[in-house]
C-alpha cells in the first residue's frame, strides 16, 4: 500500500470539475470550521474562495502564529552536482542542454560549508541532478557526514532512492528530504519528463512512502505550479499530505510553491498562478492543516515574499546560488532557474525582523523530541 494505490482511485477530470463547482456557500461554511476537510480545501482554492482572501489571510495568519509563533526559519541551497542524467523540459539542468557541469569534491564541498556557514546558517538543503551512477548513493556516503559535520539540520533534493538507502543515509545525518512530485497528471508528467529514471511516475509518487518508512524526520511535498491547472495538481498535494499524516504520523511535514520560473529551454506554464492566486494557495493549505510547515523559496520576488511572510509561511530560503559552488565563487554560471530575490541574507534577514519575526537559522532537532 502506498499513496499510488490512493491516486489510482482518483479522477483528474472529476476533482477539477468539483473545485469550479464550489460556491460561496461552500467556502462560507469551510470557513466556520475548526476541522477542515478536502472538500472544503477544494473550496478554499476555488475561484468562489477569491472574494475572500481578506477573511482566509486573516485566520491563517492566526493560526499560524498559534502554532509557530513569530518564528522564521532560514535555510539555504546547497548545490553540490548540476550533472543529470533526466530530459525534463522545465529545468536547466536537463542532459539535453549544453552547459558546463560540475561536481563539488570534497575540498570545494568544505568552501561551500564554509562560506554558508559564515552566513550563520545552520539549515542546509544539499540539491543535485540526478544522476544514479556519478551523483548516486557512494557520492552521497562521502558528502552528507562532511556536510552534516557543519550543520545542525541537513536536507536534500536528490533523485528518489530505495527505503534502505534512506535509512542508511539517515544513519549518517540526513534529516529530511524533499521530492516534488511536479504534476499529479500522469499524461502531463509524460509530458515534460522524456528521458531518463524520472520517467518513472509511480516510482517517484511513492517515494514519500520509502521515506516515513525509513523514518526520515521531515518529507517535503509539492507540485511545480504552471505545470498542468493549478487548483487540480495542489488539491491533489493536499491529498497526498493528508494521506501521509494519517498513515505515517510520526514524520513532519513541508509543502513548497515553487512556480515556474524562467531557465534555459524556457517552458510557458500551462495554467499562470497570479500573486492573489498564490496568496490564497498558501492561506488555504494554513487552514486546511495547521501544523504542515509551508516553505517559500527566492523564487518569489521581495516585495512578494515580504508581504506573504506573516500569512502562513513558516520557512524560507536566503541568498540562495543554484549553481554548484556559487557562494565560495560567486562567478556567474547557467543555474537550475532563475532567482527572483537576489537580496543579501542580511537584508532578507533585516527584512523579516522589520516586521516582528525572529530568525531562527536551524530547524527542529529530533534530540529536542527525547
Amino acid at each position: 500500500m502506498s499513496f499510488v494505490d490512493v491516486w489510482q482511485q482518483m479522477d483528474w477530470d472529476d476533482i477539477r470539475l468539483s473545485i469550479y463547482a464550489k460556491t460561496a456557500t461552500d467556502v462560507e461554511r469551510a470557513l466556520g470550521k475548526s476541522t477542515l476537510d478536502l472538500e472544503d480545501f477544494k473550496a478554499l482554492i476555488s475561484p468562489a474562495a477569491e472574494p475572500y482572501l481578506e477573511q482566509m489571510a486573516q485566520l491563517s495568519a492566526m493560526l499560524t502564529r498559534q502554532r509557530f509563533g513569530h518564528t522564521m526559519s532560514f535555510y539555504v541551497p546547497l548545490y553540490l552536482s548540476n550533472l543529470c542524467a533526466n530530459a525534463c523540459t522545465y529545468c536547466g539542468f536537463s542532459m539535453e542542454n549544453r552547459i558546463k557541469r560540475r561536481t563539488l569534491g570534497e575540498q570545494e564541498i568544505e568552501r561551500e560549508c564554509e562560506a554558508i556557514k559564515a552566513l550563520n546558517f545552520d539549515s542546509v538543503l544539499l540539491v543535485t541532478g540526478e544522476h544514479q551512477t556519478k551523483v548516486g548513493m557512494n557520492y552521497f556516503r562521502d558528502a552528507i557526514p562532511r556536510v552534516k559535520d557543519h550543520f545542525s539540520y541537513l536536507a536534500m533534493e536528490v533523485q528518489p532512492l530505495e527505503q534502505d538507502e534512506y535509512q542508511e543515509l539517515r544513519q549518517l545525518g540526513l534529516d529530511a528530504v524533499m521530492v516534488y512530485q511536479e504534476t499529479y497528471n500522469a499524461p502531463t508528467y509524460a509530458k515534460h519528463h522524456l528521458r531518463g529514471n524520472k520517467t518513472n511516475f509511480e516510482y517517484r509518487l511513492a517515494t514519500p512512502d520509502r521515506l516515513a518508512k525509513a523514518g526520515i524526520d521531515k518529507i517535503g511535498i509539492g507540485a511545480l505550479i504552471g505545470m498542468e491547472e493549478w487548483r487540480t495538481d495542489c488539491f491533489f498535494v493536499a491529498s497526498h499530505l493528508a494521506y501521509l499524516e494519517r498513515t505515517y504520523w510520526q514524520s513532519r511535514y513541508s509543502i513548497s510553491f515553487p512556480r515556474l520560473r524562467p531557465c534555459t529551454g524556457g517552458l510557458e506554464p500551462k495554467s499562470v498562478m497570479t500573486d492573489r492566486q498564490l496568496v490564497q494557495l498558501i492561506c488555504a493549505y494554513r487552514l486546511f492543516n495547521p501544523e504542515v510547515e509551508l516553505s517559500l523559496s527566492t523564487r518569489e520576488s521581495p516585495h512578494f515574499r515580504d508581504n506573504v511572510l506573516p500569512l502562513g509561511i513558516t520557512s524560507m530560503s536566503a541568498g540562495s546560488k543554484t549553481q554548484p559552488g556559487g557562494y565560495a565563487d560567486d562567478t556567474p554560471e547557467l543555474e537550475q532557474f532563475a532567482i527572483s530575490d537576489e537580496r543579501s541574507v542580511a537584508d532578507v534577514a533585516t527584512a523579516v525582523k522589520r516586521q516582528g519575526f525572529e530568525v531562527v537559522w536551524k530547524d527542529w532537532h529530533p534530540a529536542y523530541s527525547g
